[in-house]
């Protein structure tokens, strides 16, 4: 049966690539029969050839990922967002690079044998001279995003997928890697994919943008629209430029807006193409860049722009107020990923879309959150946080809900204003709502839909409240084993925040001296240079939260308003190992000995030899993700044979 579909594939494929295309079927698109026709002439590919793909050994995937980590680390939170946008069930969202090699794979655990089977492996070559016409390989030769389904596939054993891909630009305008989506289901329709392919251009350009910003973090970053609404958008057009005002880079979209091509603005002056002086630009400047204001080019159109760098003396100008400054209090937002996460948050929450933050215990998602709210137009209201996995489940009900006095036994004669009612009219933070009773998410679903609170004992009242929701847990996992009703799931996620790990923060520096000056207040505290290497790179497995508690303790301890590497926690100290190339480890340089470290190595060593290497099982053994996994083996120096 197999055979007979790869002989009619083939026949379908010679057909078409002879020049006798029908006018309908997958010959019937020009780009496909171009594709089919290099698989021919230019690879020499044969379709019926039933061969899975070739799969890169394991180091040089590692070394890879090492070119790309930054990408990675960007798209990671974009993947995950987008494969819950798309319900999860059935796709597998994929980033590789810029030669088709697959780096990155999230799809649902029951279902990865699947994608598996049909050649979706971690390190798997999928560029269109090995595995012909497909949606990653025919991205890259194309350069646009496009969708090949099923049929169209060159190979015929390919023809039961269909895929989504878009093409991932550095600044400079070269291939950086592709954002792909995949479904193995049968049913996937032409038509179906629309959508899909939408999402996936969308968040293929949010990386380009995070990548854009993180990548220039140290440049002036001009961020302008043709709306004063979308600058902070995917569409803003960016540009770069250094302390000379001369143009660095210039995203696809900033070449649109401005109507040029990039050979013509690299290099020059920025005041060759807005009516502005460079003094005057620079004047403009913001920390976080969240205002805009009118710029014309020098052909007289009007953008509306923001300018991110050090703040000098603002000259005055209209303002377009785009959104608030984040506060300076509680939260540090130089990371750009995060930054950008910000923006986003705070326009949803201003159209009334609920937040939906995830991320480890400790990273930070109640300071976010109130971030948000002080950002938007509600900063003058309540803030009200409850924390869903603190209160016992017997009191969840009248902390929230509120009572009427004399409604039970021990309640108290003037009753309870019940956190909603407590936030009515501001904002409430349902914190770890993965928690939450299955009684309860029926009655605050009930709230969210009538926007009435019913008090215990007591009548309905009205109340107008903004929910942001938080969770350190996978939601999904919990709607699929019955403990978080669905409904209220896709009700409280509007907008899902993935908030990075400390240790996956590349703002980690700012941080620490963000936390130290506040936890400091007026007293100036420096930490020695050994000191503060050794804070930067602890794995601080309690993020934002150990580090502040350390600090907090090691400035109410510090002597002469120096913190000396002596005054660190013992868990802070730890080896320091370098092992230069090619050596065995008998040359290594170490600091003061950290068993911890010894500990973890030795355990990922032992899991690995136990289940043979297979990365995949490896991070489930441990309850990691494989990007934490890999991390890990090159922070211990591990690969096969070690």
């Amino acid at each position: 049966m197999q055979s007979n579909h790869l002989s009619r594939h083939a026949r379908q494929v010679l057909t078409v690539t002879q020049g006798k295309a029908h006018l309908e079927g997958p010959g019937s698109d020009p780009s496909i029969a171009r594709s089919w026709l290099r698989c021919l002439e230019d690879y020499h590919l044969d379709p019926s050839q039933n061969m899975a793909p070739t799969v890169l050994e394991h180091g040089r995937v590692l070394e890879s990922r090492e070119r790309l980590q930054q990408v990675l680390q960007i798209a990671g939170n974009e993947m995950n967002s987008l494969h819950q946008q798309l319900s999860g069930a059935g796709h597998a969202v994929l980033l590789t690079d810029a030669r088709g090699v697959i780096l990155n794979c999230v799809t649902a655990p029951t279902e990865r044998r699947i994608f598996e089977r049909a050649g979706l492996w971690l390190g798997a070559d999928w560029s269109e001279a090995r595995e012909g016409t497909n949606g990653i390989g025919t991205c890259l030769v194309e350069r646009q995003a496009l969708t090949i389904h099923q049929d169209e596939h060159f190979r015929g054993r390919h023809t039961g997928l269909t895929c989504s891909a878009s093409p991932v630009f550095d600044p400079h305008g070269e291939l950086l890697a592709v954002l792909d989506v995949s479904s193995a289901r049968p049913d996937v329709s032409r038509q179906s994919q629309f959508h899909t392919m939408a999402l996936v251009n969308l968040s293929a350009k949010m990386i380009e943008s995070c990548y854009f910003l993180r990548y220039f973090e140290n440049h002036w970053l001009l961020r302008f629209h043709l709306q004063a609404e979308s600058v902070g958008l995917f569409s803003e057009g960016l540009l770069a430029f250094d302390g000379d005002g001369r143009i660095c880079a210039v995203n696809q979209s900033a070449l649109n807006l401005l109507g040029t091509i990039r050979g013509g603005l690299l290099g020059k002056p920025v005041e060759m193409f807005f009516d502005c002086a460079l003094d005057e630009l620079l004047g403009r400047a913001t920390a976080l860049a969240s205002t805009s204001w009118p710029l014309r080019t020098r052909d007289g159109r009007l953008l509306f722009a923001s300018l991110r760098g050090q703040t000098r003396s603002s000259v005055p100008t209209p303002v377009v107020a785009v959104a608030k400054p984040a506060p300076a209090a509680g939260i540090c937002l130089v990371d750009p990923a995060l930054q950008n996460d910000f923006r986003r948050a705070v326009r949803v929450f201003e159209r009334n879309v609920p937040l939906l933050l995830n991320g480890e215990t400790g990273c930070g998602k109640e300071a976010f959150a109130k971030a948000v709210h002080q950002a938007s137009l509600r900063a003058d209201k309540a803030f009200v946080a409850l924390n869903c996995a603190s209160i016992p489940e017997s009191l969840i009900e009248s902390e929230l809900f509120g009572y009427r006095g004399g409604s039970f036994t021990g309640a108290r004669k003037e009753g309870m204003r019940g956190k909603l009612q407590q936030a009515d009219g501001g904002t409430l933070l349902l914190d770890e709502i993965g928690d939450m009773p299955l009684a309860l998410q029926t009655r605050l679903l009930r709230v969210l839909e009538d926007r009435m609170v019913v008090p215990i004992g007591g009548e309905p009242q009205a109340v107008d409240v903004r929910i942001i929701s938080a969770t350190h847990r996978n939601l999904l996992e919990r709607v699929a084993d019955g403990s978080f009703r669905e409904d209220l799931y896709y009700r409280l996620n509007g907008l899902e925040i993935a908030l990075p790990a400390l240790r996956e923060r590349s703002d980690k520096t700012q941080l620490l001296d963000f936390i130290l000056a506040e936890e400091a207040a007026e007293q100036p505290v420096h930490l020695a240079p050994e000191a503060r290497q050794a804070l930067l790179d602890f794995a601080w497995p309690g993020n934002v939260r150990q580090l502040r508690n350390v600090l907090r303790t090691l400035v109410a301890l510090c002597d002469n308003q120096r913190i000396e590497y002596a005054d660190l926690p013992p868990i802070v100290k730890k080896t320091v190992i370098t092992v230069g190339a090619g050596l065995a480890g008998d040359e290594a340089k170490q600091g003061p000995a950290a068993p911890l470290q010894d500990a973890e190595r030795e355990t990922l060593l032992h899991t690995l030899e136990q289940l043979r290497w297979h990365m995949t099982h490896v991070a489930q053994h441990l309850g990691v993700s494989r990007n934490t996994l890999y991390r890990k083996l090159r922070k211990h120096g591990l690969a096969r044979g070690v």
